[in-house]
């Protein structure tokens, strides 16, 4: 996908008889959904060359006819060259500690991180299974239902990735609660003992830092630290059950215990999110006093702490997916309006989030002070691929 001047949207479409298998693919750029505006005016080819450079290399060329501005073209070639080679790495890193390819169930499949999930897998040499919960449309996905999971729906598969589960953002009305609790505590359950059944060896199960509650206190917390007792945080509770109800799995094998990650939130590759448009319009700013602090984790990063639950067998029960540096609420929005080159000079008062989310929510959410330290992945020894929250919104919004 590549971004036009405007806010205008384009999608790359694959063209099936310019492909050459291992040699070459081409994509032609096409508009997505502009009704009435001259679409046409924007041009774009690009052919993805591939040619041996000896044992073990390839040489990736790119040959692009476009009329888009040759400036945003290097910026994107940048871009991806810096995703290629980390991603490689990672793959490469995984093949020299034993991971050999896997065939992996993966639920959430369709959101934000299981598809880039999916994708990076796949890309890596693994079978990926997706789990739906509609009917079936190509072979590499099988229907699941959530609360009585078909006794054969793991069959043949190394790994679960679970990631499914109801967003929580929102107004914390009864109703959105039920939402969050029954997608997460019955169906964690009810896969996490058929995978114990089905001999599955490796069992992930998606967590969240919300169990250490809305306010981390003064100093960081890490996985050994005791949880609130009682806290009367909703999302402290449902964390809890989550993370009871996946470790039903059980031991199942002595070389790769469960796993519960902790994740924080995952700053997009086109990163910024809901706030985006605000900050490129120059209309951003910090969220009451800006000292509340953010606990964050880059998507990329958490693709490769994922791939490495499928082979670093030290590592079980739960794991902080955050980044080393947390940034203070200040610290990100200065980072994201200088990766868009904006200001970031109009404060929000800490009432708004409350019009949106609801007292409830705005206090576990928007207003959430959490200082997370990844400690078992530091002490694994992980590098991350980006550190700091400045490192990634430059890196994901193309300005490094």
């Amino acid at each position: 996908m590549l971004g036009i001047p405007g806010g205008l949207r384009w999608i790359a479409k694959h063209q099936p008889l310019e492909f050459s298998e291992n040699r070459r693919f081409v994509d032609q750029l096409e508009p997505e959904g502009l009704r009435g505006l001259p679409t046409r005016a924007i041009k774009w080819k690009h052919e993805h060359l591939f040619e041996p450079a000896g044992t073990g290399a390839t040489t990736v060329s790119d040959r692009i006819e476009s009329n888009v501005p040759r400036r945003q073209i290097e910026q994107m070639l940048a871009y991806r060259h810096r995703q290629l080679a980390a991603d490689f790495a990672a793959h490469r890193g995984a093949a020299e500690a034993g991971l050999a390819p896997q065939v992996i169930a993966v639920t959430g499949s369709s959101g934000l991180v299981g598809e880039a999930l999916c994708a990076f897998l796949s890309t890596g040499g693994h079978r990926v299974i997706k789990l739906v919960r509609r009917a079936p449309a190509s072979p590499d996905e099988r229907r699941w239902d959530p609360d009585n999971p078909a006794e054969n729906l793991l069959e043949g598969c190394d790994a679960v990735i679970h990631l499914a589960g109801a967003s929580i953002f929102g107004r914390f009305t009864q109703e959105h609660r039920q939402a969050v609790l029954k997608s997460r505590i019955g169906p964690t359950r009810s896969l996490a003992l058929l995978a114990s059944r089905s001999g599955v060896s490796t069992f992930v199960s998606a967590s969240a830092i919300g169990i250490y509650g809305a306010s981390t206190g003064p100093e960081a917390v890490e996985e050994s630290d005791a949880q609130p007792a009682q806290s009367g945080d909703f999302l402290v509770e449902v964390v809890q059950g989550w993370e009871e109800a996946a470790r039903a799995s059980g031991a199942r094998s002595s070389q790769r215990p469960n796993q519960n990650w902790r994740r924080a939130n995952a700053q997009r590759r086109h990163a910024g999110g809901a706030l985006r448009p605000l900050f490129a319009a120059g209309v951003g700013g910090k969220l009451g006093s800006g000292q509340q602090r953010l606990s964050w984790i880059g998507l990329d990063d958490l693709l490769d702490i994922y791939l490495r639950a499928l082979w670093d067998g030290q590592l079980s029960g739960p794991v902080n997916a955050v980044a080393p540096h947390m940034a203070s609420n200040a610290e990100f929005t200065n980072a994201l309006a200088r990766a868009l080159k904006r200001p970031a000079f109009i404060p929000v008062p800490e009432a708004a989030p409350k019009v949106l989310l609801g007292s409830q929510g705005a206090r576990l959410l928007a207003l959430a002070d959490q200082w997370v330290i990844p400690r078992k992945l530091l002490d694994a020894g992980h590098v991350f691929r980006n550190e700091r929250i400045e490192a990634e919104l430059a890196h994901s919004l193309g300005a490094s």
